[in-house]
């Protein structure tokens, strides 16, 4: 940032994402995403030129440095155009809108983002990444720019009816019609993920591989409902593939984003705080099935890398790291030969177990071979043991000895630059994955991070309203669906790890916030609410894609908390929310998925357990880890001590349940019918084992 320092800033210094201050200053003459720029884009007749992107996008800092920084762009955008610059994390409202614009007009989108539209915000050109000049098939700006000057004079009628047919599109996606959704569309979208799966290597589809957690979470509900096998297959050969792979950090732990072929070797570096939450989520419901340590390894290797780096002070999680660093990207993970030589002890070991090579296994086709590795392995843990002559366990200690070496060697390098806002949607995730993590391993730090982020939000982000993003001391944008689904969702799990009352308290007050102001009497929830910011449309979808979408979540929500409370409103919601999207999920339900574990939860079977008892006893603790321990996703848990007046206010249900004897007693219901109460672990997992 010296450099730019010594330059004028722009209207984005003001700003507090870090995204945006680091275009502050560029020079062109950037304006955040606010009233007064479009005012003056009406007030000089321009056109507006709007850039979306993020602060960890690799192709958003190649554009910044060879046209936002170029003066002869600047002037041609400065002249031309009243130019505004928007964080697509800190305003996924209007990277949604004018994301489907892109696709819509161009049949692709991506980031950087680049849309040129009236002051009306109309838009007439979309388009990615952009070079400077012409190159490959790619327009350049400085040939573009003056192009889209001579639309905006000369052809101003084309441009209204153009505009008027992009929001006729826009409108016609929002429209429900509805179709009857089932057991069959579940199998539907098990064929689609079937058909689709890599068998050689893990994952879904070829080049570019994504981690989908949601599909492993949907593949492990289908096995537990229909006994195949193979879904179960192909979940653990993905999991077992990605830790293996270049896309898991075996030095420093975490995923990054995604892997650029199909082995799951070459990652695209960057790593984003929804992905190591969803991820370490997926690795513990399978090991909750399976039983198998390296699961439950890889699910603790994760939240140890977020509380080491991606934790604030007060118990909040940051959004992300950049892939780049020192203007390369990757240049923080990759390592020649000469370099791990130097730090390691058992050098010929650590060769053979992460594929390190001379020339580098880092090598981009047609060039020169750079000597940098990735560190990857290849071989099984028992494929290992033949070829070492040492056991499983030796091997482990050794990886886990030079990892530490090599550890506290990159932590000399410069680290690549982390995005330290504070989004509430993905700290509500974060918040779902350590809660998750502390019921199944029954590990009380994880308990703990839980807790410290989400009274942070609590505190700091919700007042009246809950507030989208938080940092440097402030909080802004009102929050979005996902804000509101994905908070929910993990204060829902921090119950469950914690059992405080309060937590149910504020779930079940955003979701009546949501229900108010977000909902749409044909099915479903608008990403904006009722007050919000009105941007050609009011998006609404259920598409999961990286993330899984808000109406998913929500759809999940209100069935967990329809039998938490016994109030049958929500599940009446659900009803209308699911017929609301009927018709997308039965046209791509691979494209569901998370939309489809809230189905199978709908469908059945599902129970509802109180337990009555001391909430801080180890009788108690012990009857409450028999039911988290085993993979029973359809299932609620309660704990009421003798005189919670909270919770029976809240679940009134509750109020007549007692324990037997002063024991912790356990009250189980299955598909709307009860079972006797039991003091015995054992006849509650019976309870808990019919179908």
């Amino acid at each position: 940032m010296e450099n730019k320092e010594k330059r004028t800033s722009n209207h984005l210094i003001n700003e507090k994402s870090p995204y945006l201050l680091y275009h502050a200053y560029n020079p062109v003459d950037w304006h955040p995403w606010c009233d007064e720029a479009f005012e003056k884009a009406r007030r000089e007749d321009k056109p507006v030129f709007l850039s979306i992107g993020y602060s960890t996008c690799h192709w958003c800092h190649i554009m910044e440095r060879e046209s936002f920084e170029d003066d002869d762009v600047a002037q041609l955008l400065n002249d031309g155009f009243v130019c505004i610059k928007v964080d697509r994390e800190e305003r996924p409202d209007i990277d949604g809108v004018y994301m489907a614009v892109s696709q819509m007009m161009t049949g692709k989108g991506g980031w950087p983002l680049t849309i040129v539209m009236t002051p009306d915000k109309i838009p007439f050109f979309a388009a990615t990444y952009i070079p400077k000049t012409n190159r490959f098939g790619l327009t350049g700006l400085t040939e573009l720019l003056p192009r889209l000057l001579d639309i905006w004079e000369e052809r101003r009628e084309d441009i209204e009816i153009m505009g008027e047919e992009i929001l006729f599109s826009l409108s016609r996606q929002s429209d429900p019609a509805g179709v009857e959704l089932d057991e069959s569309i579940l199998n539907a979208a098990y064929i689609s993920l079937l058909n689709q799966f890599d068998d050689s290597h893990g994952g879904f589809g070829h080049a570019p591989k994504f981690p989908m957690p949601h599909t492993i979470g949907f593949l492990l509900r289908y096995y537990l409902r229909f006994n195949e096998k193979q879904a179960l297959a192909m979940v653990e050969s993905t999991l077992r593939a990605m830790r293996r792979g270049g896309i898991w950090d075996h030095v420093g732990y975490g995923f990054h984003r995604y892997s650029t072929d199909r082995f799951w070797r070459v990652p695209h570096f960057e790593k984003m705080l929804y992905d190591q939450a969803l991820l370490a989520m997926g690795y513990i419901e399978t090991f909750q099935v399976t039983g198998s340590e390296e699961y439950k390894e890889t699910a603790e290797d994760i939240l140890c890398y977020v509380l080491r780096d991606m934790t604030s002070p007060e118990g909040a999680f940051y959004s992300a790291e950049d892939a780049d660093s020192e203007g390369e990207e990757g240049k923080f993970y990759v390592w020649s030969e000469l370099e791990i030589k130097k730090v390691v002890k058992a050098f010929d070991a650590i060769q053979n177990i992460f594929s390190v090579t001379g020339e580098g296994n880092f090598n981009e086709p047609g060039k020169e071979q750079s000597g940098k590795n990735i560190l990857y392995m290849t071989k099984s843990i028992s494929e290992l043991v033949r070829e070492l002559g040492i056991s499983g366990k030796e091997i482990k200690t050794l990886i886990e000895t030079e990892r530490a070496r090599l550890f506290a060697e990159r932590a000399q390098r410069v680290h690549p630059f982390r995005d330290d806002k504070i989004l509430a949607d993905w700290n509500g995730l974060m918040i779902a994955a350590f809660s998750k993590a502390a019921q199944v391993f029954n590990i009380e730090k994880y308990r703990e991070a839980a807790q410290k982020a989400a009274d942070f939000i609590l505190r700091e982000m919700v007042e009246d309203i809950l507030y989208h993003r938080f940092r440097d001391g402030e909080r802004a944008i009102p929050g979005f669906l996902d804000d509101y689904a994905f908070l929910v969702w993990g204060l829902l799990e921090l119950y469950e790890a914690t059992f405080e009352t309060s937590y149910l308290t504020h779930a079940l007050s955003l979701t009546g916030y949501l229900m108010d102001h977000f909902w749409d009497p044909r099915g479903g929830f608008y990403h904006t609410s009722d007050g919000g910011e009105y941007i050609l449309i009011r998006k609404k979808d259920s598409y999961d894609g990286a993330l899984p979408s808000g109406n998913s979540v929500a759809l999940m929500n209100l069935l967990r908390l329809s039998r938490i409370t016994g109030n049958t409103e929500y599940e009446e919601k659900a009803w209308v929310l699911l017929n609301g999207f009927s018709l997308p999920v039965s046209q791509v339900p691979g494209s569901h998925t998370f939309f489809l574990m809230a189905l199978d939860f709908a469908l059945g079977s599902t129970y509802e357990v109180v337990v009555v008892g001391k909430k801080k006893a180890q009788d108690t603790g012990k009857m409450i880890q028999a039911l988290q321990r085993p993979f029973i996703p359809n299932k609620s848990i309660l704990v009421k001590s003798e005189d919670d007046k909270l919770l029976t206010s809240l679940s009134p249900f509750t109020a007549s349940l007692v324990s037997i004897d002063g024991k912790p007693t356990c009250y189980v219901c299955h598909d709307h019918t009860c079972n006797l109460p039991t003091t015995d672990i054992k006849i509650m997992l019976e309870q808990l084992a019919r179908t």
